[in-house]
C-alpha cells in the first residue's frame, strides 16, 4: 500500500490531508471571517500559517481557533498594518525567520462601506485604496522578493469582488481598489512566471460573514433582496471560499496563473434585464 494518501472530504473539494505539508502561508486579515477560514483550512492540510492583522485581539482569537481545529499546527501572529510597507516587511521577515520559507500569500485584508460617490470624502477614498490596493501591492512585493530570492516559486491569491469588473453603486472606492488588484494580479502573473510564482485572485459573492454583514447588509430586508439575486438562492459559506483558494495555491492548479476564480453562486452573470425569469 506504499504511498497511500489520506483524503479529507468536506462535501466540496477532496484534498490530500498532507497537500500543503511543509508549506508556509501568510494570510492578511487572517484573524477573522474569510481569512480565518482560509488559515484554518491550510492548517488542516499541513501548512504553517502566519496570521497578519492590525488587531491583536483578532489575532489572539484567530490563533486560538486554528489551534482548536489543528492542535499541532504551526501558527505565528504578527500585528501588521498592510498600509505601512515597514510593517509588511517586518511581518515577512518574522515569517521567514520562524518557518524558514514562505510559499503562499493570501491578500485578504480589506475595508469597505457603502457611500455615494458624491458624498465620499478624500479620507474615505484613501482609507479603502490604502488597505486594498496599496496593501495588496506591499504584501505581494515583499513576499515576491522573498520567493524570488529563495528560488522555489510560490503562489499568491488576492481576494477581490465581481464589482471590480461590473461596478456597483455605493462602492466606487472599493470597486476601483479591487479593479486595481485584479490588474496587479494579471501583471505580476506575467512578470513572475519565470520565477515559478503563480498569481491569481478569487472573487466571492455574498458570503455568510458577520463582519461584512454588519458593514454592508444591516437589515433582514437587504439580506432577503440579495439572496433573491443569487441564482443558487443562497449565500456562500467561508469554507467554500477557503476550498476555492486552497485549489488555487495547490499543485492541482499548477497551470493556472493570472486568472480570477468567481465564487458567487452565479450572481454576476444573472444581472441582465431578464434576470426575473430565474
Amino acid at each position: 500500500m506504499g504511498n497511500l494518501s489520506i483524503w479529507k472530504y468536506t462535501g466540496r473539494f477532496m484534498f490530500s490531508s498532507d497537500l500543503l505539508a511543509g508549506k508556509t502561508a501568510i494570510v492578511t486579515g487572517g484573524g477573522t471571517g474569510l481569512g480565518l477560514a482560509m488559515a484554518t483550512k491550510f492548517a488542516t492540510l499541513g501548512a504553517n500559517v502566519v496570521l497578519a492583522s492590525r488587531s491583536n485581539e483578532h489575532l489572539g482569537a484567530g490563533a486560538t481557533a486554528v489551534k482548536a481545529a489543528v492542535p499541532d499546527a504551526g501558527v505565528l501572529t504578527v500585528v501588521t498594518d498592510v498600509r505601512k510597507p515597514d510593517d509588511v516587511d517586518r511581518m515577512v521577515e518574522a515569517a521567514a525567520e520562524k518557518f524558514g520559507s514562505i510559499d503562499i500569500l493570501i491578500n485578504n485584508a480589506a475595508g469597505n462601506f457603502i457611500c455615494k460617490a458624491e458624498d465620499l470624502s478624500p479620507n474615505g477614498w484613501n482609507s479603502v485604496i490604502n488597505i486594498v490596493l496599496n496593501g495588496s501591492f506591499y504584501c505581494s512585493r515583499a513576499v515576491g522578493r522573498h520567493m524570488i530570492a529563495a528560488g522555489h516559486g510560490g503562489s499568491t491569491v488576492s481576494i477581490v469582488a465581481t464589482y471590480a469588473w461590473t461596478g456597483s453603486a455605493g462602492t466606487v472606492h472599493s470597486a476601483a481598489a479591487k479593479a486595481g488588484v485584479l490588474a496587479m494580479t494579471q501583471t505580476l502573473a506575467v512578470e513572475w512566471a519565470r520565477h515559478k510564482i503563480r498569481v491569481n485572485a478569487v472573487a466571492p459573492g455574498p458570503i455568510e460573514s458577520p463582519g461584512a454583514a454588519k458593514q454592508l447588509w444591516a437589515s433582514d430586508d437587504a439580506v432577503a433582496r440579495i439572496t433573491e439575486m443569487v441564482p443558487l438562492k443562497r449565500w456562500g459559506k467561508p469554507e467554500e471560499i477557503a476550498d476555492a483558494v486552497t485549489f488555487l495555491v495547490s499543485p492541482q492548479s499548477g497551470y493556472i496563473t493570472g486568472d480570477c476564480l468567481t465564487v458567487d453562486g452565479g450572481t454576476w452573470i444573472g444581472r441582465g434585464p431578464f434576470g426575473f425569469m430565474s
